[in-house]
């Protein structure tokens, strides 16, 4: 066997051939500076900046020459055998949950006898050692040989432990990661070799993103997937071949709205014949299951493998539906945002690799720089846009108008309510003879709800065209109704518009910059100038009720605290949060009687509006009241339970009154800034000699982080909590700050216990190392 060394910088030589005899081998000097090795036994040089080692040299002294078994046998050749240095101490806490680790795989590579690891000690004294040692079934360097054992830490190079070189039957360093790679593959990654970790690791990357096909979709008992007409096609017919995964259900609205547009594209790219989709269902009955599938042109998981169905579920972490991943044709992953890509781009986006992708980005990137009214509305198959009596409008005829695409749904009440508003300003503006116009974008999936849009002579894509997904795509729409404005030079002038429209009619157009301006301007003299009364009055509506029903005057109520709460009795967080208020409510009345709570229902009849109501000791306003709309508009009531404080001046303290209450409950009173900012000071001090981080048994995965956190339930004792958890966002794991820091404090007490760290080392999660 021939090994390199080399001597430049360490010896002087001419470029000539040098030998030196050295006790059991030769060297031979080259002229290239390097020399080669004869190896004279089965022993190996420790190399001068080389990692070979000789076992001799390495391990013994001039009045030793073997290592020891813990119960005091000596051995003293390790010939042939593949080595690795432990260096380890009883001190170290991360060693308890390292070492048992190491001893299962020793146990199992122990008979293969090619084996040993060497425990490289670096306790303080010898009964430390001993203990510590009594648990190991390998070898050891003897304690009482400190300067071995200081001098393969210096070899090594060690700068924490646990620790573990791992050398080949030479003496070869295979790898100074011992601990991680004992830790990640145990045995399996015996021999150690840089060879055999790219195995593993190929292993693993073949797993995780070349999941073959018939891995994940066979079971024990079927290697077949069917067609909606019961034929069985072979799982190894599939191979080769770019495929979807269709996590769908019959009684999942979003899926049946989805599922007619994959329909289209899988009808245009099946007959390339390298592309097939596989109906993962979610239906709870093989009824369900058959009447939906029976749309499908595709292939499916049988229901009866309610097994794989699952497992297909947990691989691909689908945690809502419709969802479609898509593989290419070696089973790697290409995108789990199928339904969206689909949406977007339809078969375009075919083969739904991230290269395609990209350049559908980028010419949509280009399509914005050069935006018209033209690459909005027009495509590939039409150049119109149709009026209510199916008449053709060509997309030309709207260029040089200010254009506003009103994106609606007929089943979503806020564009029922919305409609008509809007029609009202374009009627008004077309009698103006202002050069704008309307184009509607329906989402409807039914034709006769398409229909009822025309409440007004304008105009409208054509139902169900496919331009309809892409501009929502294209907008990014995020909430209906939606009305984008775009200008007379075809650039989008304002992304939604309806909230102007809602709030200030026709004074809202022409909807430029300036316009949104001068309405800032006046919303801040209304902010100004407001009072209770111009919050709750509304023409001869000046009151509200109490419990039995008798008018309150609003004026009774100017100078007060008065809470509006907007909640209703089909609304579950609204019934879960009106106990903690009513309890708030009694604690603030009982010290001032200058605070109020008002309810505003947005319950769905007089008799649910009544039986909220009854448990509630405040007052409301009337059911079906006309300032209900209006103060929902004002504040911009987007969810329900919420709950505005309007100090005793009028004006608003916030709107966020309802996360104060659940963190501090009555304390927040009366809600000023002034109080939020002693609450915020009272937070931190809470906080002060908290870890920033910390590891629980509960979530080993990830460290858990000290974070603010307005409400949570706590992943330890089950129980809710607010201000302040352990937090993992990631698995969005919550650990209330008493669960999280008991256990902190009880695993500081047993490192203790077993020892404080080596003067000079510093032990922090896995390994201690030099400080």
């Amino acid at each position: 066997m021939l090994y390199s060394i080399n001597l430049q910088g360490i010896y002087t030589f001419d470029m000539k051939t040098l030998v030196i005899q050295v006790d059991i081998f030769s060297i031979h000097g080259g002229p290239d500076g390097y020399i080669t090795v004869a190896e004279a036994e089965n022993n190996v040089v420790e190399t001068i900046n080389g990692d070979c080692h000789d076992f001799n040299s390495l391990l013994s002294t001039s009045d030793r020459d073997l290592v020891v078994r813990n119960n005091g046998d000596q051995v003293e050749s390790l010939k042939r055998k593949k080595l690795g240095l432990y260096f380890s101490a009883s001190w170290c806490g991360p060693r308890r949950r390292f070492t048992p680790k190491l001893v299962e795989v020793y146990s199992e590579l122990s008979p293969k006898g090619d084996f040993e690891i060497i425990f490289v000690s670096g306790d303080e004294d010898e009964e430390s050692f001993n203990g510590y040692f009594s648990k190991m079934p390998w070898l050891a360097m003897p304690f009482s040989d400190s300067e071995t054992r200081s001098r393969l830490d210096k070899l090594f190079k060690v700068m924490g432990i646990p620790h573990l070189v791992l050398l080949d039957e030479t003496g070869k360093v295979l790898t100074d990661e011992g601990v991680g790679i004992i830790q990640e593959y145990g045995e399996d990654g015996y021999p150690f070799t840089p060879e055999k970790m790219q195995e593993l690791k190929d292993l693993e990357e073949r797993a995780r993103l070349e999941q073959y096909i018939k891995t994940i979709l066979v079971s024990r008992s079927r290697d077949f997937v069917v067609t909606s007409d019961g034929n069985k096609l072979k799982i190894e017919s599939l191979k080769g071949k770019k495929l979807g995964l269709y996590f769908s259900a019959s009684w999942c609205g979003p899926c049946r709205r989805f599922t007619p547009k994959l329909v289209e594209v899988y009808s245009e790219l099946s007959p390339k014949g390298d592309f097939e989709i596989i109906f993962v269902s979610g239906d709870e009955d093989e009824e369900s299951f058959n009447g939906y599938f029976s749309k499908m042109p595709w292939l499916a998981i049988p229901f009866s493998d309610s097994e794989t169905r699952s497992r297909l579920d947990e691989l691909f972490k689908v945690m809502g539906i419709p969802h479609l991943v898509l593989l290419d044709e070696t089973g790697k992953v290409s995108t789990d945002e199928g339904v969206g890509i689909i949406q977007e781009y339809g078969e375009d986006g075919y083969p739904f690799t991230p290269e395609k992708i990209q350049e559908l980005k980028d010419l949509e990137e280009k399509a914005r720089l050069e935006q018209s009214i033209k690459t909005i509305l027009v495509s590939r198959s039409r150049d119109f846009v149709v009026t209510s009596d199916g008449n053709k409008v060509p997309v030309s005829e709207l260029e040089g108008k200010t254009i506003g695409l009103y994106f609606s749904m007929s089943s979503y009440k806020a564009s029922v309510d919305f409609t008509p508003k809007l029609a009202e300003v374009y009627k008004k503006l077309k009698e103006k003879g202002e050069n704008f116009e309307i184009v509607v974008i329906s989402l409807d999936d039914e034709e006769e709800s398409f229909k009822e849009i025309f409440v007004a002579p304008w105009l409208a894509l054509p139902f169900k065209d496919e331009s309809c997904a892409k501009l929502a795509s294209y907008f990014e729409l995020s909430i209906l109704p939606t009305v984008v404005i775009i200008g007379s030079d075809g650039k989008t002038l304002h992304s939604n518009v309806a909230e102007a429209i809602e709030e200030h009619g026709i004074q809202a157009y022409p909807f430029t910059p300036e316009k949104f301006a001068e309405l800032a301007e006046l919303e801040k003299a209304k902010e100004a100038a407001q009072t209770l009364e111009s919050i709750l009055i509304s023409g001869d509506l000046d009151f509200v009720i109490g419990k039995d029903g008798a008018k309150v005057q609003v004026t009774n109520l100017v100078r007060k605290t008065v809470l509006l709460y907007f909640s209703a009795h089909w609304c579950p967080p609204c019934r879960s949060f009106t106990p903690k208020l009513v309890e708030v409510y009694k604690k603030i009345k009982a010290k001032d009687e200058a605070f109020e709570v008002v309810f505003i229902s947005s319950d769905r009849d007089q008799a649910s509006f009544e039986e909220y109501y009854s448990g509630m000791p405040w007052l409301a306003l009337p059911f079906g009241d006309a300032r209900k709309p209006l103060l929902s508009r004002k504040f911009k009531v987007q969810g329900i339970p919420m709950l505005i404080a309007i100090g005793p001046s009028g004006k608003t303290l916030t709107k966020e009154t309802r996360n104060l209450i659940m963190a501090n409950g009555a304390d927040a009173y009366p809600f000023t800034e002034e109080r939020l900012k002693e609450i915020e000071a009272e937070y931190v001090e809470m906080a002060k000699g908290w870890p920033e981080k910390l590891k629980h048994t509960l979530h080993e995965e990830h460290e858990l982080v000290l974070s603010r956190r307005s409400s949570y339930n706590c992943d330890g004792c089950d129980e809710g909590g607010q201000v302040w958890s352990f937090y993992c966002q990631e698995c969005d794991f919550d650990l209330h700050p008493k669960c999280a820091l008991e256990e902190d404090k009880e695993t500081k007490a047993d490192e203790k216990k077993e020892g404080n760290p080596k003067e000079g080392w510093v032990c922090d999660g896995e390994v201690c190392t030099r400080g």
